[in-house]
């Protein structure tokens, strides 16, 4: 009975762990069954681990330092040596995982030195000062005392302030459904640590770490919502994938433009003009309204879509018709599906990606700056794709063609910075092309 009475907290802690370890292997065996690909977070799992070894040990301690007459004190510094590492481990990971999901690994390695340097010192220091920990008695449990327990609290505190740093420098960055999870992370953290520090016999060093963890696995990690949202992209996919169907002269041009445009918006951040209008969760709608530029062809006469050789006026400007009807279409049925910022971007990209920078474009003959971002950014991608590729009325233009078509209508037909990022992606554009020339090939 003594292990219920000192050490309650970290079994119902280790119990919830076990729980939310369950869910997730079974869980995510079951989305990588649906997606054909491992879905696991390498980062959460190695997290994920350490944490339940680190309290796991936090409940032996709990016990070995009140039994003393039970267990040597070899073994107590030992048990405490455990616990120490994986929490100090554990705030470590926990930081590199955040700084994975907002704004990606630095590939500079100095930086990740930097960043592990505290880590590494502070594991040095708990294994040096380790023997002069002592065993306090409280007034309803012993705690334990020493250089080494502030060595720990001195690691938690530095990566909340580089995890707060993050935040600071990369808000417009961090995505909306992600920044209530990370703040609720760090308030956690420094209100348990501050309760631990205060009243030391508390040893609620645990809950910290569990809440934490679960805050990620409701909000970040869990399965279902990745099944969620790879339901959603299959069915965009799938809609324009029919769409593209009906006019089989594109072949991958869904695919490909949308490339095209996610990498055009990853650059273009880069220009301080757009560095907080192009954030992580424009471009992750991006990602997804890109592919229903075209959808209003559902709407255009296959007798259209399909002629093998130059439209007539007529026919030309019904075929100008499908921006309005796309975003008709957006509107009435795909933007409910999903949040009012995709759906206000899948909307612009569908009805104004034939807008012109000289105004000269359609349906409503907007220009400059008056044409939504997201439409400037599909216009260059969609005519690239669209003068790059084979169609059933002419053969695919040589590649140094099509950039002086987009150069040419720098200024004219589209928004000057666009052009510009995107000639200077020309590494990445090419590798999108062939790679989709391949695989049309096998």
């Amino acid at each position: 009975m003594l292990i219920l009475q000192y050490c309650k907290t970290q079994i119902t802690a280790l119990f919830i762990l076990a729980y939310v370890g369950i869910l997730y292997i079974r869980e995510g065996n079951r989305l990588n069954k649906i997606t054909r690909k491992s879905n696991c977070c390498a980062l959460f799992s190695a997290m994920y681990i350490v944490v339940e070894l680190a309290v796991l040990f936090d409940g032996i301690t709990a016990f070995t330092i009140n039994s003393p007459d039970l267990v040597p004190w070899s073994v107590n510094l030992l048990m405490h040596l455990g616990m120490f590492v994986g929490y100090e481990i554990f705030v470590t990971l926990l930081f590199w995982y955040w700084v994975y999901v907002t704004v990606g690994i630095p590939k500079k390695k100095w930086i990740k030195a930097a960043c592990i340097l505290p880590s590494a010192v502070s594991v040095l220091l708990t294994i040096i000062f380790l023997p002069d920990l002592e065993a306090i008695p409280g007034i309803y449990t012993n705690y334990s005392m020493g250089n080494s327990v502030y060595v720990c609290f001195a690691t938690v505190a530095i990566y909340c302030a580089l995890t707060f740093a993050v935040i600071i420098t990369k808000h417009s960055y961090i995505p909306k459904k992600k920044r209530t999870s990370l703040y609720a992370s760090i308030v956690v953290i420094v209100i348990i640590m501050t309760i631990q520090i205060i009243f030391p016999e508390s040893l609620v060093t645990c809950i910290a770490a569990v809440m934490s963890t679960l805050s990620i696995y409701m909000n970040m990690e869990n399965p279902s919502i990745h099944e969620l949202e790879h339901y959603h992209y299959e069915m965009v996919m799938g809609f324009a994938t029919l769409v593209e169907n009906k006019d089989d002269s594109t072949g991958g041009h869904i695919r490909r433009s949308s490339a095209y445009a996610n990498i055009i918006a990853k650059n273009l951040r880069k220009n301080p003009k757009y560095r907080n209008i192009i954030t992580r969760d424009y471009i992750n709608n991006l990602d997804q309204a890109a592919p229903m530029h075209d959808i209003g062809k559902i709407g255009i006469p296959d007798a259209i879509l399909q002629k093998p050789g130059k439209l007539t006026d007529e026919e030309y400007e019904k075929m100008k018709e499908h921006p309005v009807i796309g975003g008709k279409i957006i509107k009435d049925t795909f933007g409910h599906l999903y949040n009012g910022e995709y759906e206000n971007m899948a909307y612009q990209v569908a009805r104004y990606h034939h807008e012109k920078w000289n105004g000269k474009g359609y349906p409503e003959g907007l220009s400059g700056t008056d044409i939504p971002l997201c439409a400037r950014i599909m216009a260059v991608a969609d005519v690239f794709d669209a003068v790059s590729a084979k169609r059933c009325y002419r053969d695919a233009m040589p590649l140094e063609d099509c950039y002086n078509i987009i150069m040419k209508g720098r200024g004219e037909d589209f928004d000057p910075d666009i052009v510009d990022t995107f000639m200077m992606c020309k590494d990445k554009v090419e590798e999108i092309y062939h790679s989709s020339n391949n695989l049309t090939k096998e």
